[in-house]
């Protein structure tokens, strides 16, 4: 919905979500500015409708016209109109807003716009745009390198801060990772305001993020249940695939694609994944005995020049009768160090693909990629929903998945080590009362008295 500032503006998203339709496919889209009367002419959306991406361009354009010539799009991995909700502070009984620099910005914006539902297949797209409405390239910047920018207010720049999400409580909670993207976007804010740059800012994400609820509040006895889980489509994103004579050789998919050396990590799924990728596959490599896929990401902020190479095989085997594909090793290269892990469990019959929910680094993951060496301890490779095809591709399309969970889940032992206990117990209970017998002697109350002679 259009515009307006004021301390209500975060109570106005929740509204639009009790009225607007609901879909796992649309993302907000929130747009403040330095200088005043942008939006004020902009004809709302009508209620529940998810703007496109020429929609969407013309609601922008007037603060992109006539607005500052500095543009600072944080882009999110992951965020709906759910995460205010749950995570905003809007409800006295809900924790610690996790929006606070957010709302205070929006609060003091002279300009302010809200569109609450818009296609996220329009945002993943939005750098591209904004790109060729201000005539500037992107800049990537974190509140660290934006210190040692000296922006000109006359000359269009457009700044890009990319805000990761995380739905996993791998790393940290959901609430915990907003509220630490807020920080990043009060610094940011901070800085330029210090520097007394007028600008215009947008935040939006790539994708709808899946908000699970943490407690029971106001919205729990809505009629509508605002907040029960959704089921977001797995595809948000086609695979990555590298190209032999035009034709697909290696296939790589993954929800949410995470490396780090120490304390510092590095979100690299908008890089590797959709239109804003810029991962390079070149120096890949594939044959009918080995594959080997190489992922050139380049400079990566925090870390240094990033590439990850995989290293498949494909061998025959008596004992099954059919060749089988491995995903042997997979190698860290950042600037002059390189780290190697081992891969065990990650293996399919040549003519399939390989899927798993998390191919991970991390102990409590399952440590499917194990470190090398001791010092390789301290370096983090994380894959969520992973899936990989190095042989057999035909197509954009993976082949049968081979699943990495096995058959006998620890559910379903649970399930068969609790029967086997009902049924054992069932038993010595039927064979207890098989056992019992009748008595072949019983007291006879009716017989003769025993009589007992007096003596005097």
């Amino acid at each position: 919905m259009v515009t307006a500032a004021g301390a209500w503006l975060l109570g106005l998203i929740v509204c639009l979500a009790m009225g607007g339709g609901r879909g796992t496919d649309q993302v907000p889209v929130l747009a403040w500015s330095t200088e005043g009367s942008l939006w004020e002419s902009q004809p709302p959306p009508s209620e529940g409708r998810i703007l496109s991406g020429p929609q969407l361009a013309s609601y922008l354009d007037p603060g992109l016209v006539k607005g500052p010539k500095t543009v600072v799009l944080f882009l999110q991995d992951k965020l709906s109109v759910d995460d205010f909700t749950v995570y905003g502070g809007v409800y006295s009984n809900m924790q610690e807003n996790a929006f606070r620099n957010l709302q205070a910005a929006l609060e003091s914006s002279p300009s302010s716009l809200v569109l609450p539902s818009v296609d996220w297949h329009a945002t993943g797209s939005l750098l591209a745009s904004l790109q060729a409405s201000v005539g500037s390239t992107p800049l990537y910047v974190d509140p660290l390198t934006i210190r040692d920018l000296r922006l000109n207010a006359t000359v269009p720049s457009l700044l890009a801060v990319r805000l990761p999400y995380t739905s996993s409580s791998i790393l940290m909670p959901p609430k915990e990772a907003l509220s630490a993207n807020d920080d990043v976007l009060g610094k940011v804010l901070a800085v330029l305001r210090g520097d007394g740059v007028p600008f215009t800012a947008i935040l939006t994400a790539s994708r709808p993020s899946r908000v699970v609820r943490e407690m029971a509040g106001p919205l729990a006895r809505a009629g509508r249940q605002l907040l029960a889980a959704k089921d977001e489509g797995r595809m948000v994103h086609p695979p990555l695939a590298f190209n032999v004579s035009g034709s697909p050789c290696i296939l790589l998919w993954a929800a949410r694609v995470l490396v780090g050396r120490g304390k510092v990590h590095a979100e690299l799924t908008n890089r590797t994944f959709g239109e804003g990728a810029t991962v390079s596959a070149e120096r890949s490599t594939c044959d009918s005995h080995s594959a080997n896929l190489v992922l050139d990401y380049g400079s990566v902020e925090g870390l240094g020049l990033v590439k990850i190479t995989f290293k498949m095989s494909n061998q025959s085997y008596k004992v099954s009768g059919k060749p089988w594909f491995t995903l042997d090793q997979v190698d860290i290269s950042v600037d002059t160090d390189q780290v190697t892990f081992n891969v065990s469990e990650v293996y399919a019959p040549v003519a399939y693909s390989y899927r798993c929910n998390s191919v991970s680094s991390l102990p409590r993951s399952g440590t499917v990629l194990q470190p090398s060496s001791p010092s390789s301890q301290d370096w983090l490779l994380h894959f969520q929903d992973f899936q990989i095809q190095g042989f057999s591709v035909q197509g954009m399309n993976f082949s049968y998945a081979s699943d990495c969970a096995g058959f006998f889940t620890p559910a379903i032992w649970m399930g068969l080590i609790t029967s086997l206990l009902m049924v054992l117990i069932l038993t010595y209970g039927l064979h207890m009362v098989t056992g019992l017998k009748t008595m072949d002697r019983f007291d006879d109350p009716k017989g003769p008295s025993i009589s007992v002679p007096q003596t005097e």
